[in-house]
């Protein structure tokens, strides 16, 4: 046999070997149940996270706040210079991510992990989110109930399942609204307002059930700051006129919306596997908060400072964003299965698109009882009436 036949023969070997390897991984992971309590506890993960990813740099943080100001500015005065339609779908689509950077960056603000300062912290969380009309103190407050519980049915906050029985209490329009492509990807604005399915309140109301009695001066102050901003928007209008300040801000801030809604809910859902949640004892921080979701958004990983990065944040959110990356990869070995690996992106993260549409058509309810459940599909959802 010839070198160059032996070479074929190798690399032929070789390629059904690495066939053979991924076929049997695939088999092992069907066989996995993400349902199991892990073998190890969240102080095992906790040590194996290098020291310094736990250290909060606020000169860094407020480098990615100017980085991030900066692109905006850019990006404002390159439309107002040209206010032509060739640049606008382009205005639009990088001013709206823009936008949902300033958010992840008032979200680290949120948690605390954009700095050891609370009034620093507070401060810029105000600027950063009023800026793009999210009340802040009334995000931070609701969202850090979603951390506690996450992956909880009955407590979570944030894209929670609907039981059985609320999903068939709701109207053919609220279900329809909720699951059908593109209505679920604006829905943020109503959830400020009115939260989810099944639940009360407003992150607006500072006498919501959302809140404690002392927590009410902050969702004051939020709110102020939050109205401030649409007294301004209103003032532009009247300045600039309604059509230009719709082009500047209205658009961007609805690219925005639907960042923060797509990114937040495959979070949460749109994996191969179906994930569990769960009710009563068989709920733990640790085993809610492994059912996150790591996604890859190709170049958007760093502009949008690695949100998708989001096991290890669920579980210690007082990591810096910048630090996520390194800590995921010194965890890995300890949660092993239970880290489930996101998918290469391209420079465009498409292959995000089937995730989304298909958990729509599929994710619908789960059962009214059971401590751990999975999510069941309304096969009559977008069937059309039967006639009489």
């Amino acid at each position: 046999m010839s070198p160059s036949m032996k070479e074929t023969s190798l690399e032929t070997m070789e390629k059904k070997g690495e066939d053979v390897n991924g076929i049997m991984k695939k088999e092992q992971d069907k066989l996995f149940d993400p349902s199991e309590a892990p073998p190890f506890r969240i102080n095992d993960i906790r040590a194996a996270i290098p020291k310094h990813c736990w250290v909060k740099n606020p000169w860094r943080s407020m480098s990615y706040v100017f980085r991030d100001a900066i692109v905006i500015s850019a990006l404002l005065a390159a439309a107002l210079y040209f206010r032509s339609w060739f640049f606008w779908p382009f205005y639009w689509v990088a001013q709206g991510t823009m936008f949902w950077a300033l958010f992840v960056l008032g979200h680290d603000c949120g948690h605390g992990s954009f700095s050891d300062n609370p009034i620093l912290n507070n401060v810029m969380g105000h600027i950063l989110h009023s800026t793009i009309l999210v009340p802040y103190h009334g995000w931070r407050i609701s969202h850090r109930t979603h951390h506690q519980n996450h992956g909880n049915v009955e407590k979570d906050e944030s894209w929670v399942p609907m039981s059985e029985d609320l999903y068939n209490s709701l109207s053919s329009r609220t279900k329809f609204l909720r699951f059908k492509i593109p209505f679920p990807l604006f829905a943020y604005p109503v959830y400020l307002w009115h939260r989810s399915p099944g639940k009360t309140g407003s992150h607006f109301n500072p006498y919501s059930n959302l809140f404690a009695p002392q927590e009410r001066k902050h969702i004051m102050t939020s709110t102020t700051c939050w109205i401030a901003m649409v007294v301004f928007l209103v003032y532009l209008s009247f300045v600039i006129g309604p059509s230009m300040t719709f082009k500047l801000y209205g658009v961007p801030y609805l690219i925005f919306v639907a960042w923060l809604d797509v990114v937040t809910y495959l979070h949460h859902h749109g994996y191969e596997q179906k994930l569990p949640w769960y009710r009563g004892k068989e709920w733990s921080y640790l085993r809610g908060g492994l059912t996150t979701i790591d996604r890859d958004y190709g170049i958007f990983n760093g502009i949008h400072h690695d949100i998708g990065t989001h096991v290890i944040h669920h579980l210690f959110p007082q990591i810096p964003h910048y630090h996520l990356v390194e800590a995921t990869k010194a965890a890995k070995p300890v949660i092993g299965k239970y880290y489930r690996e996101p998918k290469k992106s391209g420079p465009i993260p498409f292959h995000l698109i089937e995730n989304l549409v298909s958990s729509m058509k599929q994710d619908h309810y789960v059962s009214n009882s059971g401590e751990i459940v999975f999510y069941q599909t309304d096969p009559n959802l977008f069937s059309p009436p039967k006639s009489a």
